[in-house]
C-alpha cells in the first residue's frame, strides 16, 4: 500500500507542476493581453482580466498541491526550509533552488494582488512585475530539476509555453502596442 501511496504522491507532485507552468503561461500571456484593454479569446477586456485571475489563482493552487505532496513524497526528501530559503536542498539545490525562489515571488506577488486596494496602484504595478521574473525562473526550474525535464514531450511543453510568453512580450515591446487608449509611440533618432 505505501508503494502506491508514494507513486501517487509523486504522479501527484509532477503533474500539478507541468499544469501550473501551463497556468502561469497562460497567465503572464493574458496580464500582457487585459493590460492592452483589448478583448480576447472571444471575451471582452473584462472577461480576459477575469480569465488571468482565475488562471493565476489556479496555477497558484495547483503549486501549493505541488509543494504539498512533493513533500510528502519520501523520494523527493524535501525539508520545510526548502520551501523558503532557496539553494539549501540535499537534492540538485540548484535547481530546487530555482523552485524555491520562484514559490517565494509567488507568494510575494499573490500578497499585494489580494491587498491591492490597500498597496495602492504603484505598489501593485511593481509587485506585479515580478510576474515577469517569476515565470522563466519557475520553467529553468522546470526543466532543471523535473524528472519529466529531458523527456522530449516536455521540452515541447516547455517550449510552447516560452513561445506564447515571447510572442506576447514582442507585441508588448512593438511600438503599435495599445494600452488601454494609449499608444506608444517610438522615440525619434536625433539627426
Amino acid at each position: 500500500m505505501t508503494a502506491h501511496l508514494d507513486t501517487a504522491l509523486w504522479a501527484l507532485g509532477r503533474g500539478t507542476g507541468m499544469v501550473a507552468l501551463v497556468m502561469f503561461t497562460l497567465t503572464l500571456v493574458l496580464g500582457i493581453v487585459s493590460r492592452s484593454g483589448r478583448a480576447a479569446l472571444g471575451v471582452g477586456r473584462f472577461g480576459v482580466a477575469e480569465l488571468h485571475r482565475t488562471a493565476a489563482l489556479t496555477g497558484t493552487g495547483l503549486i501549493t498541491l505541488h509543494i504539498g505532496t512533493l513533500y510528502f513524497d519520501p523520494y523527493a526528501q524535501l525539508k520545510l526550509v526548502d520551501f523558503v530559503f532557496p539553494f539549501l536542498g540535499s537534492y540538485r539545490p540548484f535547481w530546487l533552488g530555482l523552485g524555491t525562489l520562484a514559490v517565494d515571488l509567488l507568494i510575494v506577488i499573490t500578497v499585494v494582488s489580494l491587498l491591492r486596494e490597500r498597496v495602492g496602484p504603484r505598489v501593485f504595478r511593481a509587485v506585479h512585475c515580478a510576474t515577469y521574473a517569476l515565470w522563466p525562473v519557475a520553467l529553468v526550474h522546470a526543466l532543471g530539476n523535473g524528472s519529466d525535464g529531458g523527456a522530449l514531450w516536455f521540452r515541447v511543453l516547455a517550449g510552447l509555453c516560452a513561445a506564447a510568453v515571447g510572442i506576447a512580450l514582442s507585441w508588448r515591446l512593438s511600438a503599435g502596442y495599445v494600452e488601454r487608449g494609449r499608444v506608444r509611440i517610438p522615440r525619434s533618432v536625433p539627426r
